[in-house]
């Protein structure tokens, strides 16, 4: 048994903390976030009153918040200061590759150990367990991380040093935000051409078009009752954080003058889709926009 301070309770971190409960590991967890710390109480999670309090005893500390900023901030003002020497810290934030190399020489400059960890699957695999990891660090500070990254998913990627998960997470979701919008322009296409959406998800799904936007996203009712199509588009994963991810991704692009036109169009689609009702609307939501033509 692990004793864990997990840090950031909200729609998915308190189901990968519940699921580490599960695992038979010892879980600590905080959130400034009223409505998210009762969630956890409720789930059987004691809430500490602090960061500092929650990681002070802890053996591994992991993170899940918005973004890179809050991440640097509360190492620095609060938790590396609190924890013990050599505590693993996971980061499980999706934030800048260099932020994370930030995060990481921090803890290393504090006497921790550090791991970046984002993942993919949104709330789903989260509550499920199946999230899939992409993690960067050295070799022996993996090694560490796997029992824990096992707990709450089910494929976890050692990508290389630090940052170099963030690296993967950022590809990946400049692939997925980009075949989200090419799955919706298709569908709103075959409407306009008299196609069932079941006949093109029946013929898309089994040929060259396959893809998770399509077999698990469906942008459209019907084909996969699973989707966030088939509950009013309720996130999944918002369009709102498809935009912060993918702003991270342009910020990549820039820096390493990669020509990189489908991915930069993608941003701006998203940009314009979370300006409006998509912010709170599941990234596959984006098919109404398309079909109204206000992105």
């Amino acid at each position: 048994m692990t004793r864990i301070a997990f840090l950031g309770l909200g729609h998915m971190g308190l189901p990968m903390a519940v699921n580490l409960v599960k695992a038979g590991h010892e879980v600590h967890g905080f959130d400034l976030m009223p409505a998210a710390t009762d969630a956890a109480r409720a789930a059987g999670i004691p809430v500490a009153a602090s960061g500092a309090e929650a990681v002070a005893e802890a053996e591994v500390v992991i993170t899940m918040f918005p973004a890179g900023r809050h991440v640097i901030s509360a190492y620095e003002d609060e938790l590396l200061g609190a924890a013990a020497p050599g505590t693993l810290f996971i980061e499980s934030s999706t934030i800048a590759v260099d932020e994370a190399r930030t995060a990481h020489e921090l803890a290393l400059a504090a006497g921790h150990r550090n791991v970046d960890a984002p993942v993919s699957g949104g709330v789903v695999g989260a509550e499920n367990g199946t999230l899939a990891f992409m993690v960067g660090g050295s070799d022996d500070d993996f090694a560490a991380a796997l029992p824990l990254l096992e707990a709450m998913g089910k494929r976890i990627v050692h990508c290389g040093g630090p940052g170099l998960g963030q690296a993967a997470k950022v590809c990946n979701n400049m692939i997925l935000a980009v075949s989200q919008i090419a799955v919706a322009e298709a569908f709103v296409l075959g409407e306009r051409l008299g196609l069932e959406h079941q006949a093109l998800f029946d013929v898309v799904s089994q040929a060259s078009g396959q893809c998770w936007s399509i077999t698990t996203n469906c942008p459209v009712p019907g084909p996969v009752p699973t989707s966030p199509a088939n509950r009013d588009y309720q996130p999944g994963f918002a369009g709102a954080l498809m935009a912060k991810d993918l702003g991270l991704a342009l910020q990549a692009i820039e820096q390493t003058g990669t020509d990189a036109r489908m991915g930069r169009l993608a941003q701006q689609l998203y940009a314009a889709f979370a300006d409006g009702e998509g912010a709170g609307r599941d990234f596959s939501g984006i098919i109404t926009d398309i079909r109204e033509g206000t992105v």
